[in-house]
């Protein structure tokens, strides 16, 4: 996992800093709501975060973006691409694959399908031609739970060869999931629950 120390390291300058802050003030504003829902695990909560409402407004996908780059900087610079189980990893690779080219440190971006594709090559994982066997990636999440899908992530993106170096998540439920998760590979959120609820 990544130690809150590598955090601190990581948002100490005051740009990540402030971007960091604008980032969760977007998530409680757009995507949290205080409300009895049943989540994708089937687990009943009192309350839900729909990141896919920051993850596709401009300003979020930019701060994801931003924030993505910089932790897997840190934690993984040998990684050469991200992403992770559609729907909801994909536009938190897309935004980390155009900010990393902006910054000179090119992440491709991949996709990982709920189902094998029914023609052609039925594969698991849509890349470009330069992530192939080998390659060493990021896995990205929006919102941990259980773990479930991150998990299906990681077995699909290795059973397509390529090699996991980390999973990185927006939000951690504090349900369980991280521990799961980190049983295959280390793991970290960029918030939790506690940054939404008392």
């Amino acid at each position: 996992m990544m130690s809150a120390s590598t955090f601190e390291a990581v948002f100490a300058a005051p740009g990540l800093a402030r971007q960091r802050a604008r980032l969760l003030t977007l998530l409680r504003e757009l995507a949290f709501q205080e409300r009895e829902v049943t989540l994708s695990s089937g687990l009943k909560s009192n309350f839900y975060i729909d990141c896919k409402q920051v993850s596709l407004d401009a300003e979020g996908q930019f701060l994801i973006g931003q924030l993505f780059r910089a932790v897997i900087d840190a934690v993984a610079p040998t990684a050469r691409a991200v992403g992770g189980l559609t729907l909801g990893a994909d536009p938190l690779a897309s935004a980390t694959s155009v900010v990393s080219f902006i910054a000179g440190r090119p992440l491709d971006a991949f996709i990982v399908r709920k189902e094998p594709k029914s023609h052609g090559t039925q594969q698991w994982v849509e890349a470009p031609a330069a992530v192939r066997a080998g390659t060493p990636v990021v896995i990205v999440e929006d919102v941990i739970t259980t773990g479930a899908s991150t998990l299906r992530a990681i077995e699909r993106a290795r059973g397509a060869g390529l090699e996991v170096l980390y999973a990185l998540a927006l939000v951690d439920r504090l349900e369980g999931g991280r521990e799961a998760v980190a049983a295959q590979c280390p793991v970290g959120a960029l918030f939790t629950r506690k940054d939404f609820l008392p």
